[in-house]
């Protein structure tokens, strides 16, 4: 292993101004030698290969190619919920209205992601490690948990539909029960690797299958019922308070989990194709796919199919088998598969991270994939519909109001040298985003349950969970000074380039890119990676401790 030259490590920018006499010469005389290399640790990438860095910073040297990780985001193109959502809506408030909040969407997810995709390519941080800068290390446990059961019920609507697709077409009358196993068993195998070594290949290789396959059913339901333009004029069959077009809108606000999708897959992306990726993989030509394109389709084939039927995500499918027989049970196969892909590997990624963070257990992703297989197979023996409803919309004003967070954080700390501070000695229990997240979600969920269904201020929550979550969180930071733990040294400060330098651990004595490297004060200041620094009550008490002495520079308190 080799060690950088004597003046990168012994340098050490510190701001004497700022750190009491005492504490100076413990400083100076205590700070042990890093051991400082410049290439990968061949141990960390065989171990991240399956683990996707997820309690990591990805560094510079980990990020895949634009095309790879294009592919890998892009399995969420083929949710048949966004067929479905489509045709309720439509069905709601008539077609025109539906095109426009469609639209509408479409710029507005475009112009929110094609931002967090600029700053995730940047820090190269999970939505765990993000959520601890802004809510706190408690907070990053419970982003981490949401994220994951959010994702887990996502996965049971999905293949819900697969299940549901393979009774009617082999077997009408078999036992549903079989059905579910089949579609988790098979379903496991495909996300045991990370998305630079499998799921960018299988996505890549099912997406031509999926455009392809959409596009026969829509020939084959228009050759068999006939092409028409019916479906550019359904009419209304609600009268919400609002505009209908806004009432569009606002219900794909609902959906603002695709925002922690695109933190968690774009901190995989190259710097060089940072704007590609906000522009294609993550910004508006995806939403243009997905929204407009995919919604387009759903309509088509639901109103061709069974003209005036109540939507369902059950009914679009039975109109694609209707539709396009054998053919569309393979579509529906594809699509299920591609965008299962997507849910079970966030779903088993950020449960790691919970376990790890909340719970000290550092198990294997494969085993978190072995668990979510379970709970998505035992929610899928339950009534699940009767109750997922209410979940995912308590969870939707959870996740509206952690996006509404994060851009208000992005908005005010635009010039930060190394970006959002993240590190476990670094940053408090509770951070000011916990107290905005907790605010706006009480709101929120008491809005959504206890509001006169119909009201104004009920069909408008998510604007106004944002709007509160966004105020609340500006107006804390602003009243708050202080809000991360100083310490007394830094090895950011010690090295030239904090991402291609690589230090080693003291605790795993693996070498992790210097972004993400802390001193430990309980082991005479030897350096300790963000993985290894939480959960380890032991370093947090003695960072606090090191903390308590300091007084916090305006550098960070920014």
């Amino acid at each position: 292993m080799t060690i950088a030259p004597g003046p990168v490590l012994g340098r050490c920018c510190l701001d004497a101004r700022f750190i009491p006499y005492r504490a100076k010469r413990t400083v100076m005389s205590e700070l042990s030698r890093l051991n400082v290399t410049y290439a990968d640790d061949p141990r960390v990438l065989a171990e991240q290969s399956a683990e996707d860095y997820s309690r990591h910073v990805v560094p510079l040297s980990a990020r895949t190619n634009r095309w790879s990780l294009t592919m890998a985001s892009w399995s969420v193109l083929s949710a048949m919920f966004y067929l479905y959502i489509s045709v309720a809506v439509t069905q709601s408030v008539g077609s025109k209205n539906a095109m426009i909040g469609i639209a509408l969407s479409a710029l507005f997810y475009g112009g929110i992601n094609y931002v967090i995709s600029q700053r995730s390519i940047k820090n190269g941080l999970t939505v765990a490690l993000l959520s601890r800068g802004i809510f706190g290390g408690v907070g990053a446990i419970i982003s981490s948990l949401l994220f994951a059961v959010t994702a887990t019920y996502y996965a049971v609507f999905e293949g819900s539909i697969i299940a549901v697709a393979f009774q009617q077409y082999f077997a009408p009358h078999s036992d549903m029960r079989w059905w579910y196993l089949l579609v988790v068993l098979y379903a496991l195998p495909l996300v045991m690797g990370s998305v630079q070594v499998w799921l960018d290949k299988l996505n890549g290789a099912l997406l031509p299958l999926y455009i392809v396959g959409l596009a026969l059913v829509i020939f084959m339901a228009g050759n068999k019922y006939g092409f028409t333009t019916s479906f550019l004029s359904i009419p209304a069959s609600t009268d919400p308070v609002v505009p209908g077009w806004m009432w569009a809108f606002i219900v794909y606000m609902g959906i603002c989990v695709n925002m922690m999708v695109t933190a968690e897959f774009s901190r995989f992306g190259k710097p060089a194709d940072a704007r590609f990726h906000g522009l294609i993989t993550f910004g508006p030509v995806f939403y243009f796919a997905l929204f407009i394109v995919n919604g387009l389709a759903g309509v088509f084939i639901m109103n061709t199919v069974f003209p005036g039927l109540q939507a369902s995500e059950r009914g679009v499918a039975e109109a694609i088998l209707n539709a396009a027989g054998f053919l569309g049970l393979i579509f529906i196969l594809i699509s299920q598969t591609r965008i299962n892909t997507a849910n079970y590997y966030v779903a088993s990624l950020n449960f790691a991270g919970f376990a790890a963070r909340g719970l000290r257990l550092s198990w294997p992703r494969w085993v978190w994939v072995l668990f979510v297989g379970c709970c998505v197979y035992l929610l899928m023996l339950t009534n699940v519909f009767n109750y997922l409803l209410k979940a995912l919309a308590w969870q939707g004003v959870a996740v509206t109001a952690w996006v509404a967070i994060l851009m208000t954080h992005y908005a005010l700390n635009r010039d930060a040298e190394h970006g959002l501070e993240f590190r476990p000695g670094r940053v408090k229990a509770i951070m000011p985003g916990a107290w905005a997240m907790i605010i706006s979600t009480v709101v929120g969920i008491a809005v959504v349950e206890g509001g006169t269904k119909g009201s104004w201020y009920v069909e408008i929550a998510p604007i106004l969970i944002s709007g509160l979550a966004a105020l609340s969180y500006w107006v804390i930071v602003k009243c708050v000074a202080g809000e991360v733990i100083a310490r007394s040294s830094d090895p950011r400060d010690e090295v030239v380039d904090v991402w291609l330098a690589h230090i080693e651990c003291h605790v795993c004595n693996r070498s992790y890119s210097a972004i993400e490297m802390d001193r430990d004060p309980s082991a005479e200041q030897q350096a300790i990676c963000a993985s290894c620094a939480e959960g380890n009550y032991i370093f947090l008490q003695s960072a606090r401790e090191e903390g308590s002495n300091m007084r916090v520079s305006p550098a960070q308190a920014r």
